[in-house]
């Protein structure tokens, strides 16, 4: 399959969460139409068993946004893990170009200095034409195995040259850094239909009404990009060493991957020949710089040549020993260790913490569906404070019905223009209290009957 069938794919595989999505929010907007306007009273029992369900449902969601939490961590983990191997791997490979360097270095600069040297004190005359063929021939053998040990080194870093894993960990490093979702990170939210409920508050339920429907479509939206993510990196477990093949540089030669990927013992060392040749060389340049040294001091005494052959033995000795070293670091089971942990690290650990992330997501999305759905239905039936009756109270301060209607009526006559001079004060409630009392006087004694 190719990679642009395998697109596809993904995009099918993540738009069912988006699909499901459209018709909850579908659902959700048919049942608040049909419900709101609804002002049937209902028992408190009702109310109560709504309140029961809000809080139970509250603490399942916030059980779910934990799973959540928990599976990022173990993707957190296992990334961490994957990262830390591959800059093993990308020390083990600049490990093994400073040492072709050094080998470089030493047989270019060092050594092929010493023997420049050489050469120029065998441009003098002498007077022993065989004795200075023969020691002219080991010299330029001794030259050629020189550069053919440095050109061995030079094919084995090149051949490397591919393998740099520095931009792709930077890259895994900003992947690493992404947080949970935005409902993964406020599990928060999920509390105030309890604070609602616990104050008898209708502004938190409805907050939460309005915040719910915006962290179902979050939930929902995690989840396509959680099982599409799942998906592909269940692919990428299946053929770890297939991928590697994939996204390499076309300068990595795959056989080098395959034989670093595998480490079969039946596969041979694709550098074992240009070790051979170095080795091979180096040995040939210890075999003739002995060949040279008698003639060529026999030649020319009072050149200095025995300490330029002392230099040169050494450079050839520690050449030697970078390459010897070199033999060890271009070994497969050190490279295919760090690659076995990673990927077992990223297919074992993190994608089991992505497959949680995708769990959380999708029982966060229903959750918060029926969080809403029992909030939307709670809030709808809790009523505002009822206003305060007005009960008519008999306050022995306060003039009976009948004054209270005479001072009305004074007061509209003064309104309309009354006979009372200008500077007449109101009737006040002491006079209305005297006309009651002249009332009550005024009214005849009840006569006691008594009988004998």
């Amino acid at each position: 399959m190719n990679e642009l069938s395998k697109t596809k794919s993904l995009g099918i595989l993540g738009s069912i969460p988006a699909a499901w999505l459209i018709l909850t929010l579908l659902v959700l907007l048919i049942y608040l139409l049909t419900r709101c306007c609804d002002r049937k009273p209902r028992p408190s029992r009702s109310i109560s068993a709504l309140k029961i369900t809000l809080a139970i449902v509250s603490v399942l969601c916030c059980a779910a946004v934990g799973l959540g939490l928990y599976g990022n961590d173990d993707l957190h983990n296992g990334l961490i893990q994957t990262l830390n191997q591959g800059k093993q791997v990308d020390i083990q490979v600049a490990k093994i170009r400073n040492q072709t360097d050094a080998i470089e270095r030493q047989l270019l600069i060092q050594a092929k200095g010493q023997l420049k040297n050489i050469k120029n004190i065998f441009e003098a005359p002498t007077t022993n034409v065989t004795v200075f063929k023969m020691a002219d021939s080991y010299l330029t053998k001794l030259i050629d195995n020189n550069t053919m040990a440095a050109n061995a080194a030079k094919d084995i870093r090149e051949a490397l040259k591919g393998l740099d894993l520095t931009s792709k960990i930077v890259q895994g490093g900003e992947v690493r850094g992404d947080p949970v979702a935005a409902h993964h990170g406020h599990p928060e939210r999920s509390a105030y239909p309890l604070l609602g409920v616990a104050r008898h508050n209708r502004c938190a339920l409805i907050a939460f009404s309005v915040c719910g429907l915006l962290a179902v479509i979050a939930s929902y939206l995690m989840a396509s990009v959680y099982l599409a993510s799942s998906v592909a990196l269940a692919d990428l477990c299946m053929a770890p060493d297939k991928f590697i093949e994939d996204q390499a540089s076309t300068d990595l030669s795959k056989e080098i991957l395959k034989y670093y990927t595998n480490c079969e013992r039946a596969r041979a060392n694709p550098f074992t020949q240009r070790l051979r040749e170095a080795k091979t060389s180096i040995e040939h340049m210890r075999f003739n710089l002995n060949l040279l040294t008698k003639p060529a001091l026999y030649l020319f005494p009072k050149k200095g040549l025995d300490t330029k052959f002392s230099s040169l033995t050494n450079d050839i000795n520690a050449a030697d020993r970078f390459i010897h070293s070199l033999t060890a670091l271009v070994d497969c089971r050190s490279l295919h260790m760090n690659y076995l942990r990673g990927a077992r690290a990223l297919c074992n650990v993190g994608l089991w913490g992505l497959t949680l992330m995708l769990q959380s997501a999708l029982l966060a999305g229903l959750l918060l569906t029926a969080l809403v759905w029992v909030d939307s239905h709670t809030w709808i039936y809790i009523r505002k404070k009822k206003d305060y009756h007005q009960v008519n109270e008999a306050d022995p301060y306060l003039p009976p019905p009948q004054a209270s209607q005479a001072i009305a009526a004074r007061t509209l006559q003064r309104s309309q223009g009354s006979s009372y001079p200008p500077d007449t004060p109101p009737p006040s409630y002491t006079s209305a209290l005297l006309h009651n009392r002249s009332t009550h006087a005024s009214a005849p004694p009840r006569m006691k009957l008594i009988c004998y």
